[in-house]
């Protein structure tokens, strides 16, 4: 009998494969689309939310490019107060898994977000790291360790749920990323969050996005982001914090790869939005591929990569 599901520091999914936070709305849109339904999805990581109302960037917002899409949204929500009070009682919470994404352009304002959705019934809060902070210029808090540490530190103190830390691959050094938030509170850590990225239309010799420069996600980014779980692995396994794997997952062999290096969940992104019942056509996959291979569960499966000798793995 093979066992799809996965019990990650205490929370129990029924499948390994989620749909990632700001393509999956909050929750409850997709519904609409003939097929779907939640409870086929191992979790649903809802829109990322910030204190105040966001109207997000100016158009255009999200650009088609060579193997995945360019996205500069902005993070356009309608504030956490609003989500709790009038997005959060539209969920039926036995679908499954439903996790809340926060961002915040200051510590203080990450902390008071978490504080707010510590008093739902969600069973987990995902922290966004890769937000600017408004007192540094603009920096993004996951590209320097010490910032991202302060930001899981404030969000500690703010909650009991588990916290899920979303790492930035823009950072120099993902892995000693990782150690610093698990060090600062970070029950699991989630990986990776989209490439930066820029398109120019050469005829007006200007940025195709309105915000200049955007997230790369899709195909184009998987490679990087499986080298990324697999550095992350190395420090996480050491505390025994899980990892969700996500950037480029397209299909069933995509995510046996992240698993295989290290994660253990997978969420799909950009490529729901092409076909909504992805999510469940890779979770099919990945159970007929236990089947074949002979594993009873995922947690047999996560980190089985077996390294060629006499290499060097860097990054």
């Amino acid at each position: 009998m093979v066992d799809l599901s996965v019990d990650l520091k205490g929370i129990r999914f029924a499948n390994p494969v989620a749909m990632a936070s700001g393509n999956a709305g909050y929750g409850f849109e997709y519904q609409a689309v003939s097929g779907f339904s939640n409870r086929d999805v191992g979790a649903v990581f809802l829109k990322g939310t910030t204190l105040e109302p966001k109207l997000g960037n100016k158009p255009e917002r999200v650009m088609e490019s060579p193997c995945g899409l360019l996205n500069s949204i902005g993070l356009q929500n309608p504030g956490a107060h609003a989500v709790i009070a009038d997005y959060l009682p539209k969920l039926d919470l036995s679908q499954t898994q439903f996790i809340i994404n926060v961002s915040g352009s200051s510590v203080e304002e990450y902390a008071e977000v978490v504080r707010l959705f510590d008093q739902t019934d969600l069973p987990a809060i995902e922290v966004n790291i890769s937000c600017p902070n408004v007192k540094k210029g603009g920096a993004a808090f996951g590209n320097d360790p010490e910032m991202a540490a302060r930001v899981v530190e404030a969000c500690r103190a703010s909650t009991t749920k588990p916290l899920i830390v979303k790492l930035s691959p823009n950072q120099t050094d993902i892995a000693e990323g990782a150690r610093r938030v698990i060090d600062a509170g970070a029950d699991i850590l989630s990986a990776i969050n989209t490439m930066m990225g820029m398109q120019i239309d050469i005829d007006s010799a200007t940025p195709t996005l309105g915000n200049n420069q955007g997230g790369l996600s899709g195909p184009a980014i998987k490679p990087i982001a499986l080298l990324k779980v697999h550095q992350v692995y190395q420090v996480a396994k050491q505390y025994d914090v899980p990892i969700i794997g996500l950037g480029g997952i397209a299909s069933a062999e995509d995510a046996i790869e992240f698993i295989l290096a290290g994660a253990s969940m997978v969420a799909i992104g950009t490529a729901i939005a092409k076909d909504p019942l992805l999510v469940k056509k890779v979770s099919k996959g990945v159970e007929r591929y236990m089947k074949r291979h002979g594993y009873r569960s995922v947690n047999e499966m996560t980190g089985r990569l077996t390294l060629n000798t006499d290499t060097v793995l860097c990054g």
